[in-house]
């Protein structure tokens, strides 16, 4: 049985530190707004669901206790069978899509919500300690290096200069701004609200409509120190032909930790006729792959290229590219691999811009590509996301029901 994306809806995306407008939000209190949303446009849909997935990488404090679970419950939906919440790193809602999609295509269900969760400012990177980035007996032997590290490594093999990074960074904030004030985001888009009804957040909080080569010359690079310590000579004896790596992603040209929730609706065409819902995409394919450890965050090429395959398409072929901004050096590396054409990719910024919730992202970037796909009356689009440790995803759809 085919799978069809029926709705996909996010939260705007707030600054992930204590001055940031979504800090005194719940996680649970976040979903709840998507859950009450997408509630609102199918009202038969909380009875309906076969199961509900979110993607949550840090799942602790705030974030623990299967958040699936209790936040769908808390705004008062009850899946037929139960929810699930998976981490995957920064794929984690692509994950959630993928298994909802292969539980469609098995007959186990007709709908099911899938999504995602990272509140940073309440949950912070890494505050799980988990054994591949703190335990010094284990991360050594994967290898495991740091993100910022591998980004700073892939510009270098490439020849990125610091300028090259800061004109895609600040590209990205141009985009991203001009959408929002143009009401591209308008569809997928659900601002925040209070107790009262008063609106927290109506947009993405980190983007500056102002970032300027200028502006962003001005920050330090962050990752020079942590190379220093040994992960650079390690990728330096994987890699002889590389004399140094030259450290120059820093805060600007880096996604930003933001709190942020995504949901969407996958399912059937019966559940779609029954629910009153237009199919707006069809699930044309999925891939998992992951790269070298030693080199992270070459996952999500690996998997777009798999996506493209089992879909009998090459790269020019797919209208639009949402390709996850983690680090411009990454993105600028795979999207010259791939032959992507700038006007393509990421049109309407991403998560240098807007930031990397990274449990809610699969689903942040399917909403703002099947959006845009309407919007241009386009067909064939591709997400596809690298996460720590070569951990990688994509997703091809296209509107050709």
């Amino acid at each position: 049985m085919q799978a069809y994306l029926l709705d996909a809806i996010r939260t705007p995306r707030g600054k992930g530190n204590d001055k940031g407008r979504l800090h005194e939000v719940k996680p649970v209190v976040l979903l709840k707004g998507l859950f009450d949303a997408l509630a609102n446009r199918a009202p038969n849909a909380p009875e309906a669901v076969r199961e509900v997935i979110l993607g949550c990488v840090t799942q602790v404090g705030d974030q623990g206790g299967n958040i699936a679970q209790t936040a769908s419950l808390y705004a008062g939906w009850e899946p037929l069978d139960s929810a699930t919440t998976v981490n995957s790193f920064c794929t984690s809602s692509l994950t959630a899509l993928g298994l909802a999609t292969a539980k469609v295509s098995a007959r186990m269900g007709d709908l099911y919500a899938v999504g995602g969760i990272e509140s940073m400012s309440r949950v912070p990177l890494m505050s799980d300690r988990g054994a591949l980035f703190v335990d010094q007996d284990i991360s050594p032997r994967i290898p495991y290096v740091p993100n910022g590290v591998i980004a700073d490594f892939f510009a270098s093999r490439n020849g990125f200069s610091r300028e090259d990074l800061d004109q895609y960074a600040a590209r990205s904030h141009h985009r991203a701004c001009s959408a929002s004030e143009e009401g591209r985001f308008a569809r997928s888009l659900i601002p925040v609200l209070d107790s009262e009804g008063g609106t927290i957040i109506d947009r993405d909080e980190l983007i500056r409509g102002n970032a300027s080569l200028e502006s962003l010359r001005k920050l330090n690079p962050l990752f020079g120190e942590l190379g220093a310590g040994g992960f650079d000579r390690l990728l330096l004896d994987a890699h002889p032909d590389l004399e140094c790596i030259a450290h120059h992603h820093h805060a600007g040209n880096a996604p930003g930790m933001v709190d942020g929730a995504s949901l969407a609706l996958v399912g059937s065409a019966a559940a779609a006729e029954k629910l009153g819902l237009p199919m707006r995409a069809r699930i044309r394919a999925l891939s998992y792959k992951r790269g070298p450890a030693i080199e992270g965050l070459t996952g999500g090429l690996m998997a777009a290229r798999d996506a493209l395959e089992k879909s009998n398409l090459a790269p020019s072929d797919i209208d639009l590219w949402e390709f996850n901004e983690g680090f411009a050096g990454i993105v600028m590396h795979c999207a010259g691999q791939l032959g992507i054409d700038d006007d393509r990719l990421n049109v309407n910024g991403g998560g240098i811009a807007m930031g990397h919730a990274m449990g809610a992202t699969g689903i942040n970037l399917l909403s703002t590509l099947t959006d845009e796909l309407e919007r241009r009356d386009l067909s064939t689009g591709v997400v596809a996301i690298s996460g720590a440790a070569g951990i990688g995803a994509a997703v091809v759809i296209d509107r050709d029901l």
